[in-house]
C-alpha cells in the first residue's frame, strides 16, 4: 500500500502480481473490520469511515462479496482480533519523511517492527508530530482513461463538485480534496462512470525531497519494501520525489 499517489506509484500498484493483490485485498478487509469497530458499524451512511474504506475497496476492484464478508466479520464476535489503530512518524534515509498508519493487536510488536525497519535502513523512528507537519490530510482520487479533449470538461467539473486541485498526466487525472468533500467528489465521478484506480484519504506532502545518492535511494526502497510486507501496516506516505 504505497505512499503519495505519484503516476509511477499508481503504474508500479496496476503491475503487482498475485501475491502482492492478495496482500492488498487481506489488509483492505481489516480496515473494513476497523472502521466499522471504531467509525459507528457497519451502515456506511452512518459511518463516514467505513464509506472512504469502501471507497478505497471499489478502487482497488475488491469484490462486493469481499466487502459485505468484512462489514459482517466487524460486526460480529470483537474477540476474534482487537485491532487498534497507530500512526508512526519518521525518517528514512537522506531524511525523507515517512508516515506509517499501521492496525494491530499487538502494538509493541508493531512498534519494534517499525523502529527495526527504520534503524536498520538509516532512519529513525520519531515522536507523534515529528514529521505530520510536513503533509496534509486530503482526499485522493485518481481517474484512468481520460481524453485530453476532456480534461477541460472535467477541471470544471471537478471543482463544481469540490475539488481542491486537478492535475493531469497522459490519460491519468489526480484530484485532490478536503476530507469533508471527498466522499461527495468520489460519488460525482463514480456515478458519472469514470474508471477510478484510487479514492482514499491519503497525508500528501507540502513539499518534496529530492534524493540523488543511490545507496540512500536503495534504502528508502528496501524500507518501503519492508512496510509492504508488514501485515500490520495498512497505508505509508513519504515525501522522496518519485
Amino acid at each position: 500500500m504505497s505512499g503519495h499517489s505519484k503516476w509511477a506509484t499508481i503504474k508500479r500498484k496496476k503491475g503487482a502480481n498475485d501475491a502482492q493483490r492478495a496482500k492488498v485485498l487481506t489488509k483492505i478487509g481489516r480496515e473494513i473490520v476497523v472502521a466499522v469497530r471504531t467509525g459507528g458499524g457497519g451502515d456506511p451512511t452512518t459511518n463516514a469511515k467505513l464509506r472512504a474504506v469502501i471507497a478505497k475497496a471499489k478502487a482497488n476492484n475488491v469484490p462486493n462479496d469481499n466487502i459485505a464478508r468484512s462489514i459482517k466479520k466487524g460486526e460480529g464476535d470483537t474477540s476474534s482480533g482487537n485491532y487498534e489503530e497507530i500512526v508512526y512518524e519518521g525518517y528514512g534515509a537522506a531524511g525523507v519523511a515517512v508516515i506509517v498508519e499501521a492496525t494491530t493487536d499487538n502494538k509493541n510488536r508493531t512498534a519494534a517492527d517499525m523502529r527495526h525497519y527504520f534503524d536498520k535502513q538509516g532512519g529513525n523512528l520519531g515522536q507523534s508530530g515529528s514529521v505530520s507537519f510536513m503533509f496534509q490530510r486530503l482526499g485522493v482520487i485518481m481517474l484512468e482513461g481520460i481524453d485530453e479533449s476532456a480534461q477541460d470538461d472535467i477541471m470544471l467539473e471537478a471543482l463544481d463538485a469540490g475539488a481542491q486541485d486537478i492535475e493531469f498526466n497522459e490519460d491519468m487525472c489526480e484530484i485532490k480534496t478536503e476530507v469533508k468533500d471527498f466522499q461527495k467528489v468520489h460519488e460525482y465521478f463514480e456515478g458519472k462512470g469514470f474508471s477510478i484506480s484510487q479514492a482514499e484519504i491519503q497525508y500528501v506532502p507540502n513539499t518534496y525531497a529530492n534524493v540523488d545518492n543511490e545507496a540512500d535511494q536503495a534504502k528508502l526502497e528496501k524500507l518501503f519494501d519492508l512496510l509492504d510486507n508488514n501485515d500490520d501496516v495498512m497505508n505509508y506516505y513519504h515525501n522522496m520525489e518519485e
